[in-house]
């Protein structure tokens, strides 16, 4: 490790509770307690619980804070008002993504963000260069911590701590547990019904020795980022400088459905117009291995003798028990859902169908 990694509110805790952990955008994160598989199963059948404080956080005020936002940012914030959040993206003019985020919708003259740790300082200081003099942006990375409560039982342990629960999908309550304030939103990074809740920084502790009470006696784990990424890569959603870039467009990561594409202006708009009219170059995809091999980013795709794409994710699915990976397919290769292509892992062909995400359907369940 090294001396200029950051760490969150919770470090001393994770500490305590076994926690393995490595680097991660620029933070020292608890990659694991038992085990990432053991962890990933806890999160599909009981509850997991993460600390991703690491997240960014940063407050846009002003008259008119939430126009201000929506003619930045790709999706329409006029969809949701508040009490409601929204995933949306943050673009450069050539339609490349700068990060992808969630803006709380607060009030009129007030939007949070929470953009990932990497990307905050580069959004804060997009959205000052463009924010009239009215409207404050500043950064708020530590006001705020960020425990994810994710699982089929996680109503009953954040309801059992006296939360809201009762919320709509990407709608949010604030309210206070044992005198801590506390942002409660219905969402999550798994595919699982869950929660993700937001204390001050300084008083996360209150909060999360709550929840790790009630994750135990709910028969969950608290996990780690090991877990985070099997299970978000089995929903084929994005992360950043994997599946979205300054050099992935919102078209080619499947991410269409965040663009107000009838909005009059956000950041990348005539460039992601004139993408879509003329198609995406190259288009996310899921591979699902046939046999055995574990996949990895960064791999060719290959059809016969050519090569057609590249992985921009890979994992073992412990649900699954194969291997899955994520993958830009060039479109011109014309390769349909359910065809069979390979995967060059250090010089061995892997066969992979081609799916369509999510590998895994919790909807189901």
């Amino acid at each position: 490790m090294t001396d200029n990694l950051l760490a969150g509110p919770l470090e001393q805790r994770h500490r305590e509770l076994g926690a393995s952990f490595a680097e991660f955008g620029g933070w020292l994160m608890p990659v694991s307690y038992a085990g990432t598989v053991a962890e990933h199963t806890a999160t599909r059948t009981t509850v997991g619980l993460f600390d991703v404080s690491h997240l960014g956080k940063a407050l846009v005020k002003g008259p008119n804070a939430a126009e201000f936002v929506n003619s930045a940012f790709t999706n329409d914030l006029r969809r949701i008002g508040p009490g409601k959040a929204q995933y949306t993206l943050c673009c450069t003019e050539s339609g490349g993504v700068i990060d992808d985020l969630i803006a709380y919708y607060v009030s009129d003259d007030e939007i949070f963000l929470v953009p990932n740790a990497a990307n905050t300082a580069a959004v804060v200081a997009a959205l000052q260069q463009h924010a009239p003099a009215d409207i404050t942006v500043t950064d708020e990375h530590r006001s705020r911590a960020v425990l994810a409560v994710q699982g089929p039982r996680s109503t009953d342990v954040v309801g059992g701590l006296g939360l809201p629960t009762e919320m709509d999908y990407m709608g949010y309550a604030d309210a206070t547990f044992d005198g801590v304030d506390v942002r409660v939103c219905r969402t999550g990074y798994t595919g699982e019904h869950g929660y993700e809740l937001l204390p001050s920084w300084d008083d996360a502790a209150v909060v999360f020795d709550a929840l790790v009470e009630r994750v135990t006696a709910a028969d969950g784990q608290l996990a780690g980022l090991g877990a985070r990424d099997t299970l978000r890569t089995e929903m084929g959603y994005p992360l950043h400088g994997h599946e979205l870039s300054r050099d992935i467009s919102p078209l080619q990561a499947r991410c269409g459905w965040a663009v107000g594409w009838k909005k009059d202006a956000f950041w990348g708009r005539d460039a992601l117009l004139a993408e879509k009219e003329a198609g995406a170059r190259r288009t996310l995809r899921g591979l699902r291995a046939v046999g055995r091999g574990v996949l990895r980013a960064g791999l060719d795709v290959v059809d016969g003798d050519r090569t057609i794409g590249t992985t921009t994710s890979g994992t073992f699915s412990p649900t699954l028990k194969v291997g899955i990976a994520l993958a830009l397919i060039d479109t011109g290769a014309d390769i349909a859902d359910g065809a069979r292509v390979a995967v060059d892992v250090r010089g061995r062909l892997v066969e992979c169908d081609v799916v369509k995400p999510p590998f895994v359907d919790t909807r189901t369940r």
